[in-house]
């Protein structure tokens, strides 16, 4: 059984910080959610709130419809994984999975039943009496996911728990994370600065920044349609061009940038004389003369080889270097460091959004 989350006009506070500002939100039953930001961005603020470890200063939570007010952490239909995963060194898997249970006064017999089914559940059958000492940092982040579920919540907190796993575990658990939370069904509401995991395991993301959810939608969206200059300059590499709309019809604008006229896309319909900045991503770069406004050229700084790709840092108006991303095959001659270098792109790939509070590097 699942259950959904609303968040209405949710704030916290701590003496005179903020650091939650008038959160709403509505996190459906089954879903998997993430909330997405960098370090002191609020998430986790939200994820304690939720669970009941802290109380609003402001507004309400609701779990399955009921307002949470005054009910403990220990009377929610939710269950938290931590960061460091907080298992017990000296107890088996198997107790480890049961804890909870036996708290709640389960019998042995009922308790060795559900270790069983969870083992099967997230692919660890007959491990039940190993120590956690003899387990994998993926396997024991598994046994979390297990003891977890065992007390069957309605809505499963995950606080950063695939964050002290090398790279490759943790590209590797996010896959099984998504499929457990799609065999069990449960509602998942998962903490993270990693946008990977984010982009790859979520129904939907909220992107948050100093206490503001920025933009609440599906990772493509995040993507390819950021809403604000905090979204696209934090949810993967862009390329941003400062300066102000020189003129706007239809959906597509023109910038006056240290680069001359650029051409993009104009969601917000910005209007002429508006500050504005241009993103394009580095991947919908490309090396060699394209139409006018959709070109320009800048001397070429250095080039990093990655195997199937090569990313080309050229100079840019500011401080942060412009990025064209080339396909291990893309048939274009990359130019020596300090020749120069024409670049072009799809005016349709190009985003104008209003100027705004940038990610920090």
């Amino acid at each position: 059984m699942s259950a959904g989350v609303e968040l209405d006009g949710v704030t916290v506070r701590f003496g005179n910080f903020t650091a939650v500002n008038n959160a709403n939100l509505n996190i459906k039953g089954g879903e998997f959610f993430s909330f997405l930001g960098p370090s002191g961005c609020g998430k986790t603020t939200i994820l304690r709130t939720v669970s009941g470890f802290l109380d609003p200063s402001a507004g309400h939570v609701r779990i399955g419809g009921q307002d949470m007010a005054g009910i403990g952490p220990n009377k929610r239909p939710t269950a938290l994984i931590f960061q460091n995963l907080a298992l017990f060194p000296l107890m088996s898997v198997a107790d480890n999975i049961t804890y909870g249970l036996r708290v709640r006064g389960l019998s042995r017999a009922d308790r060795d039943k559900r270790a069983t089914e969870l083992l099967e559940l997230i692919a660890l059958p007959g491990q039940g009496q190993k120590l956690v000492s003899e387990l994998s940092g993926g396997q024991k982040q598994r046994v979390a996911i297990a003891r977890a579920l065992a007390v069957e919540p309605q809505v499963l907190l995950l606080d950063e728990p695939l964050s002290a796993l090398d790279l490759k575990l943790r590209q590797h658990m996010r896959n099984e994370l998504r499929a457990i939370q799609q065999r069990v069904g449960i509602t998942f509401i998962y903490i993270t600065h990693d946008q990977g995991e984010a982009l790859t395991m979520s129904d939907r993301i909220a992107v948050m920044s100093d206490g503001v959810i920025e933009q609440v939608a599906d990772g493509k969206s995040v993507y390819d349609s950021p809403e604000t200059a905090f979204v696209a300059s934090f949810v993967g590499e862009n390329n941003p061009f400062p300066g102000k709309v020189a003129s706007a019809s239809g959906d597509s604008a023109i910038i006056e940038t240290p680069f001359g006229k650029l051409r993009g896309l104009n969601p917000k319909k910005l209007k002429a004389g508006d500050n504005a900045i241009l993103f394009v991503r580095p991947e919908s770069l490309k090396l060699g003369k394209g139409p006018d406004g959709s070109t320009f050229a800048t001397p070429v700084l250095n080039a990093a080889f990655e195997g199937n790709m090569t990313h080309v840092f050229m100079k840019g108006a500011g401080k942060k270097n412009i990025t064209v991303t080339v396909g291990r095959h893309g048939g274009t001659a990359i130019p020596a460091s300090g020749e120069n270098g024409t670049v072009h792109y799809d005016p349709a790939l190009g985003l104008v959004l209003p100027e705004g509070k940038m990610a920090r590097e």
